[in-house]
Parts: C-alpha cells; sequence; structure tokens
C-alpha cells in the first residue's frame, strides 16, 4: 500500500477540551535540560568536542581533541547556573532533562533537583547526534540511560526525550514500555496519543521557540528582553485560548547566565499574576491527560487492506464501489482517518472519472420520494437520509408533485435530481427543483455532482469518530 506516515490532522480544528484541574486556563511546563557532563568530549570517548548551543556561536567540533573553552561553558552552567535557577525555581514544579552521564559526574546538583521535588526525566544517555545512529545502537543506549538512570536517581524516569533523535527514536521509546510521555515532537500545543503497532504511547511535545537555545542560534533572541517578550506573547495567547499547554526550554549554561536569568524571573511573576494558570511537570500533564483523554483506538482507513476499505466505504458514492478501490490505491495517512481527509480522497477519484462514470454514479442515485422508496428498495443510507427531511412521510399530493417535477428534470437531463436531503426541508427541496430544472446541461451535470459529493460527506460522518 502507498501510505504516508506523518500525521498532518492531529487533533483536528477544536483540540479536546484539557480539563485542566481546578479550572486552569493554561499548562506552564517549564524544563530545565541539564547535559553538563553529558556532551561530546573526548574524554566522553567522543570522537569530538561539543559544538552546540553555547556562547560560542557557529563553534566547529575539534575532532580527537578537547575544546577548552567549550569545556568552561557547560562547566558554568553545572558550577553556578544550575544553582542560581534552583534558588529561583526550587518552589515550582520543573521537569529536568537529565542526560543520564551527566547527572552521574553532578550528584549534588542530583540531589538538589530531588530536594526540590522536581521530576527528572531522561534525555538519553549521552548529548550525542542519534541522526544516523544504527537502531540497535540507539535502542541499546537507551537500555542504558533508564539503568543509569535509576541507579544515579534512585528511581526509572517516567518521561523521555533525545533531543538530537533520528526517526526511529519515539518508536524505540514507545516499545520500552517504560514511559508515561515521550517529549521528542514539537507537533502540537496539547498532548496527543501515537500508535506503533500494538504499542501506544503519549506524546507530551516540546518547544524550540519558548526556548532558550535561541540566545545560541542565528536569528535567535539577543537579550533577555527579547526572551521575556516572546514568552509573554506566547502566554497571552495560549491563556486567551484556553486549554494548551506552554512549555518552556532551559538550559543552566544560557538561561543561567545572570544577565538572562532575569527574564526568566520576570515571565514567572507575569504568569502567576493571571487567575487559573497550572504550573506542571511533564510527569503531572502526562498522568492528567492519560486520565482525561485515554487512548481510542479504532479501525483506521489508512490501515484497511483494500478488501476491507471497500466493504466499509463502498458504498458511500450510491452503488459505486470503484471509487473506493480507486481511492485505497492513493496514497494515504493518518490525514485520511478522519471524515474530511477520506471524503477528500474518494471525491479525488471522482472528479477524475470520466464523464460516462460519473454519469452512472448519477444513475445510481433512487428518485426522491419515487418508486423505489415507495416499494422499500432504497439502500440503507438512502433511506434514512429521506426520512430525515420527511420524505417519507408524503400526502399523496406532495408525492405526486415530488414524482412530476423528478420526471420533467430526468427527462430534460437524463439523470435523477439529486439533493443532500440533510441540507433541506421538504419545502427547500421543491425550490430547488424548481430552480435547478432551468438550467443547461453542463450547470445541472456540476450541480448534481457537487451534491453527490456533499451525501458522501454526511455518511463518512456518521462512520468515523471525527
Amino acid at each position: 500500500m502507498n501510505r504516508y506516515p506523518r500525521d498532518m490532522s492531529g487533533h483536528g480544528p477544536v483540540p479536546p477540551e484539557a480539563n485542566w484541574p481546578d479550572g486552569a486556563r493554561i499548562a506552564v511546563q517549564i524544563v530545565l535540560n541539564y547535559e553538563e557532563g553529558g556532551e561530546n568530549n573526548v574524554l566522553h570517548g567522543d570522537a569530538a568536542s561539543e559544538a552546540f548551543l553555547s556562547e560560542i556561536v557557529g563553534a566547529a567540533a575539534w575532532p580527537n581533541m578537547r575544546h577548552w573553552n567549550m569545556e568552561s561553558i557547560y562547566e558554568y552552567g553545572a558550577r553556578a547556573g544550575f544553582w542560581r535557577l534552583h534558588r529561583m525555581l526550587s518552589d515550582l514544579p520543573v521537569t529536568v532533562y537529565g542526560v543520564a552521564t551527566a547527572l552521574a559526574r553532578n550528584p549534588e546538583q542530583v540531589s538538589a533537583m530531588k530536594s526540590a521535588s522536581w521530576e527528572i526525566a531522561s534525555h538519553g544517555l549521552k548529548w550525542i547526534e542519534y541522526k544516523d545512529a544504527p537502531e540497535d545502537v540507539e535502542r541499546a543506549d537507551m537500555a542504558e540511560a533508564i539503568r543509569l538512570h535509576t541507579e544515579v536517581v534512585g528511581e526509572p524516569p517516567r518521561g523521555w526525550y533525545t533531543g538530537r533523535c533520528s526517526e526511529n527514536t519515539v518508536r524505540l521509546a514507545a516499545e520500552t514500555g517504560q514511559f508515561a510521555y515521550v517529549a521528542d515532537t514539537y507537533a502540537d500545543d496539547v498532548p496527543y496519543w501515537i500508535e506503533f503497532g500494538r504499542d501506544e504511547q503519549l506524546i507530551v511535545p516540546y518547544t524550540l521557540d519558548a526556548n532558550d537555545m535561541r540566545f545560541a542560534t542565528p536569528q535567535g533572541f539577543n537579550s533577555g528582553t527579547q526572551f521575556f517578550e516572546y514568552l509573554k506573547a506566547s502566554f497571552d495567547t495560549l491563556y486567551r485560548e484556553g486549554g494548551r499547554m506552554m512549555s518552556i526550554g532551559l538550559h543552566c549554561r544560557l538561561i543561567g547566565r545572570p544577565g538572562r536569568a532575569e527574564a526568566l524571573r520576570q515571565f514567572i511573576e507575569y504568569a502567576q499574576s493571571h487567575e487559573g494558570v497550572w504550573f506542571a511537570t511533564r510527569e503531572q500533564i502526562a498522568d492528567h491527560w492519560a486520565q482525561a483523554h485515554p487512548h481510542v483506538r479504532f479501525e483506521r482507513p489508512s490501515q484497511m487492506d483494500q478488501a476491507r476499505f471497500v466493504d466499509l466505504y463502498g458504498s458511500v458514492f450510491e452503488h459505486s464501489p470503484w471509487i473506493a478501490t480507486r481511492a485505497h490505491g492513493l496514497e494515504l495517512s493518518p490525514a485520511h482517518d478522519t471524515a474530511a481527509g477520506l471524503h477528500n480522497a474518494l471525491c479525488r477519484m471522482f472528479r477524475s472519472a470520466s464523464e460516462e462514470e460519473r454519469l452512472g454514479v448519477l444513475l445510481a442515485h433512487p428518485d426522491l420520494a419515487g418508486k423505489l422508496a415507495a416499494v422499500k428498495r432504497l439502500t440503507a443510507e438512502s433511506t434514512a437520509e429521506q426520512a430525515g427531511a420527511g420524505l417519507d412521510a408524503l400526502t399523496d399530493d406532495e408525492r405526486a408533485g415530488f414524482i412530476a417535477m423528478n420526471t420533467q428534470y430526468t427527462e430534460k437531463f437524463g439523470f435523477p435530481f439529486i439533493i443532500a436531503v440533510r441540507d433541506h426541508t421538504k419545502a427547500s427541496i421543491m425550490a430547488a427543483f424548481a430552480q435547478r430544472v432551468s438550467h443547461d446541461r453542463p450547470t445541472e451535470f456540476a450541480n448534481a455532482c457537487k451534491q453527490v459529493e456533499r451525501i458522501a460527506e454526511f455518511r463518512l460522518k456518521d462512520m468515523l469518530p471525527r
């Protein structure tokens, strides 16, 4: 099957109600990345020095060499930046993304994290790039990260974030069955579920925009004021919308510098000045979401074989299963597991069909309140639709009027009058009859095809969760 794995649909137009505790309008989640001592370094067995997220913008990795200046920048994060942030944030719920080897090399800081009741999630074994890592190597490193984390912290991590991940990372984390959440996506403002075969994993998405890493990237933040203003604008938007989550990404060696730390303090005071703000760890958010919105599996059109797909959706276009057969061969994705998405796929095949084929679809539709209805030979879908507009309870005069109008229409155009009756009443259907019978055939052929598509849309909305 030709399938596209990315989910471009997500929660759709309206995210689910978050129902944050105590009726909060927003969940604010602070992440402190603890990487100092886990970065690339020949002392750690790596091939070169670190080159990412420091005061040396555009730094290059030094193969087979220590980079003294880079090391000291990271050491600032451990020696000074962490403690400044700990003093500032110790009374707030914070999630630490802890690199396991960094945690092992910083026992005093780990003790302080625990004393503040911060969540310590796993940030991998080492803070290195995994995009080219073989799957077995990444899986082994993940297992060792969990083992070492448990040994150093005293309990296993319930959250995972690699950061410099591969296309396999989220699936590998899900397969462990270890984690209440995985954070290696930036795809939404609220949590969501993802399936990997029989495995399902809650995703609590992270952020790279409301993140102090932009102090160390081109076109990033030049000052603490810019960081504060960006956080404030993000908060204002999400607070106004309600039911959203705001993640804030921090690094000890970046926001821990005094000229930047003040911006963080100002933002926290700003957020705390509002009612209905829930400061929470990612673990708390994950537990809340899993309880409020447990994962519900359903039969996904994009994952069906052709026989099942046609069996379920072959009648969406009246007596025309060939449309579903052709649609199954398209590049389907999770976006087509919704009524709107599947409707688009089916309509593409209808629209690209020959005029003769489309005429066949029009001819497959029954007369409104006609002979088929009278002898109860309509499809179940057509029966319900006509009944919904009251066409199953016509007076003799009304039925005669419908039959006369439909006869006139059919004789002129060569196909029956088709209308999505769920959009109408008996009176508006008769008015449409009178209007459309005056059209020329090309105009009315196009109108009838649009009505066929509209009928299909209604049917799919009855069949799919969204």
